[in-house]
């Protein structure tokens, strides 16, 4: 599943297509993908707005229109935005189809079936319920050790709750959680304030770096011009099972917690 960086990337690169179109043409070729309302009212609700911005909050894409109201978009597990600037015919896993005022399409690409479009005036519907922005300047360490005090779950967990932070997923809790050398499945409220504070570094780190290499591909992520990200070359732990860790040596170990596949070195991580 796109993560922020991934998510962050694609909103900065498509507000060069969209900012300031209009939608001409809105085509839900598989109704599920609109969610709240019936595929039709969704589709004749855009017809004639104008985006104003892009915006973007945990791991979801916020499209302000004119009548303010605003699209939201999750990509899931594997939901793409691909951009084309001239006519396009859909491909098979093509969910929905957006043509703009200027000939630009947009194909919001999903072979899962899990990507969402919602379409609300209040974003808070959606969203409001989200933690905080892990590189937002509003989020300090403080909230961060109160956020995991008593917290009995595992850390690798925690970081997963959209609650306690918004927008990490495997790849950046794993690879966060390694830069910090804390262990996955410490339980959270286990963390002493120097450790919590060495994880709150460790993911700023990790997430701006990862958005410098605009984002990590390994299988159906990609950008608006189908371009992949790089960070995946820099991963220190993340689908690195057996391989020796570049600190130490020791093989890379592979567990599951809460049902999702955690990488570690069992010795930089205690």
């Amino acid at each position: 599943m796109p993560e922020m960086p991934e998510v962050e990337t694609i909103r900065r690169e498509l507000r060069s297509y969209i900012l300031g179109r209009t939608f001409q043409e809105v085509m839900f070729l598989w109704p599920g993908t609109a969610s709240g309302m019936s595929s039709q009212d969704m589709a004749a609700r855009l017809v004639g707005r104008r985006i104003m911005e892009i915006c973007r909050r945990g791991k979801y894409l916020i499209i302000s229109l004119d009548d303010a109201h605003r699209l939201l978009i999750h990509l899931r597990m594997t939901g793409q935005l691909r951009v084309y600037t001239a006519p396009t015919p859909p491909e098979k896993h093509t969910r929905v189809l957006l043509k703009l005022d200027d000939g630009t399409e947009v194909h919001f690409w999903d072979q899962r079936k899990f990507g969402r479009f919602y379409l609300v005036r209040d974003e808070n519907e959606i969203v409001g319920t989200l933690g905080p922005e892990p590189l937002s300047h509003t989020w300090q360490v403080d909230d961060f050790i109160q956020a995991l005090r008593g917290r009995r779950a595992s850390i690798k967990s925690l970081l997963l709750n959209q609650h306690v932070v918004a927008g990490l997923g495997n790849i950046y809790a794993d690879e966060a959680l390694f830069f910090a050398g804390i262990h996955p499945r410490r339980p959270g409220g286990s963390l002493t304030e120097e450790e919590v504070a060495a994880l709150y570094e460790a993911i700023r780190y990790v997430l701006r770096e990862a958005l410098k290499a605009q984002g990590s591909t390994f299988s159906t992520y990609r950008r608006p011009q189908q371009e992949t990200g790089s960070y995946q070359s820099r991963h220190h732990v993340f689908r690195r099972t057996g391989k020796p860790c570049m600190v130490c040596g020791t093989p890379i170990e592979r567990i599951k917690i809460a049902g999702r596949s955690t990488h570690f070195c069992p010795r930089c991580q205690v």
